[in-house]
Order: C-alpha cells, then sequence, then structure tokens
C-alpha cells in the first residue's frame, strides 16, 4: 500500500512541476503521461541517484551540497526522456535550468506530502 502512496506523492508533485514551471509541459500525455513519468522517476531515482551521488562527491562536497540540485534535475530530465521513448507520453523538459526548478518543486512537493501522508515509524 505504501509503495501505491508513494507513486501517487511522485504524480502529484510531477503535476505541481508541470504547473508551475512553464518548461515543462505533459499536455500530450495527459494523466497517463503523468503516472507512467512518476514510475519512471521512482526507478530512475533508486537506480541512477545513487550512483550519480556517489560519482560526484567531491564537487558535491565543494558546493556544500549545492551539487544535488544539478542531480535532481539530471534526473528529471532523464526520467522524461526515458519516458518518451519507452510509453510516447509527450512528458517534455525544456532546458537545464527548468529542470533544476522542476526537480526542486517535485523534491519539496514530496517531502511535504511525505510528511503529512506517510507515517514512517513502522506504526
Amino acid at each position: 500500500m505504501k509503495l501505491l502512496i508513494r507513486w501517487l506523492i511522485s504524480a502529484i508533485a510531477l503535476v505541481a512541476a508541470v504547473w508551475i514551471v512553464p518548461g515543462i509541459d505533459a499536455s500530450g500525455g495527459g494523466w497517463v503521461g503523468v503516472i507512467a513519468m512518476a514510475a519512471i522517476l521512482g526507478l530512475v531515482n533508486a537506480t541512477v541517484r545513487p550512483i550519480l551521488r556517489l560519482l560526484t562527491l567531491p564537487i558535491t562536497a565543494m558546493t556544500l551540497g549545492l551539487f544535488l540540485l544539478v542531480i535532481n534535475g539530471f534526473t528529471l530530465w532523464l526520467a522524461a526522456r526515458i519516458t518518451n521513448r519507452i510509453f510516447d507520453a509527450d512528458f517534455v523538459v525544456d532546458g537545464f535550468f527548468d529542470a533544476i526548478l522542476g526537480g526542486i518543486i517535485v523534491s519539496v512537493v514530496s517531502l511535504v506530502l511525505h510528511r503529512i501522508l506517510i507515517d514512517d515509524d513502522g506504526k
């Protein structure tokens, strides 16, 4: 059940990013595109993101963690590309700064919704 809730939280966060950032568009795929993008983003965050964080550890330390924003943007852009190739969902992330801003919005909305909806204390 928690996996379904996390997936829905990711979809809501992506809708917020589409709504706020003008360079992110999901109008061609509709809800199917957003749901597919949420699933692919979860897979990319589970597999690619830890590898990127490990490989970029020195630059992340030198920038006091600000490089993690670039990694978030890259994973959002990569997930959009994979979603477009596999599902033909027409989820578009236009540029570098749009990806970073979208990554920030997805992270913040996901964090807030996780705190509200999911109890991780084991209860």
